[in-house]
């Protein structure tokens, strides 16, 4: 007996992943410049050129779709970072992921924050599948953190006493403070400072 596929699980074809797509790309541009709660699915197929029948053929609901732009800035975000963090084996990597990144804010004025730390401080208290989701993006970047430090201890440029997972922590939590006061103050000076703090804090790590 064949076996029935589910909505979410059916094969798209090229055209109709071309269309899920771009709804969630233009959700995510909407969510990014007016919150998770401003934009209504009426906004997003207006933005995306899309009718309800072909929106709610690929999502259920508005909270399916927000969990779609979760998946898209958080692969986003490892790939704005991935060059840098696939690098993270020495104290000059580190910073130069740095620079990196401060650059990169400096070119986009940071004042948009984190998509990321944006959609947590929105969701992680009203939408459990949305916080897990959040979480797991988070959980991801840290991640790759970590394994730079653990490359670095392994190269004995940490200590063995230095504990890569509460380092990575540090970091990506310097990060998103430092994110969150840039945006508030349209400045990329709080970012800076915050990411060069963080680093401190690891080079006493230092073997």
């Amino acid at each position: 007996m064949a076996r029935k596929h589910t909505k979410n699980q059916r094969r798209l074809t090229s055209r109709g992943a071309a269309t899920r797509a771009r709804i969630v790309e233009t959700a995510a541009a909407l969510v990014y410049a007016e919150g998770a709660g401003r934009p209504n699915l009426d906004d997003v197929m207006a933005a995306s050129g899309t009718s309800k029948s072909q929106l709610y053929h690929y999502f259920a609901n508005k909270e399916a779709l927000v969990r779609e732009v979760i998946t898209l800035q958080t692969r986003r975000v490892l790939a704005a970072n991935g060059e840098h963090l696939d690098k993270l084996d020495s104290f000059a990597a580190l910073r130069r992921w740095r620079d990196a990144m401060v650059a990169l804010g400096q070119a986009d004025g940071l004042f948009g924050g984190c998509p990321l730390g944006s959609l947590a401080n929105e969701l992680a208290n009203t939408s459990g599948p949305a916080r897990a989701a959040l979480k797991g993006g988070f959980d991801d970047w840290a991640a790759r953190i970590e394994a730079g430090l653990h490359a670095m201890q392994a190269e004995g440029t940490l200590k063995p006493s230095a504990d890569p997972a509460t380092l990575a922590l540090a970091l990506l939590g310097a990060i998103q403070g430092g994110l969150l006061l840039a945006k508030l103050r349209r400045a990329v000076r709080p970012f800076e400072v915050a990411f060069d703090m963080a680093l401190e804090h690891v080079a006493r790590h230092a073997a």
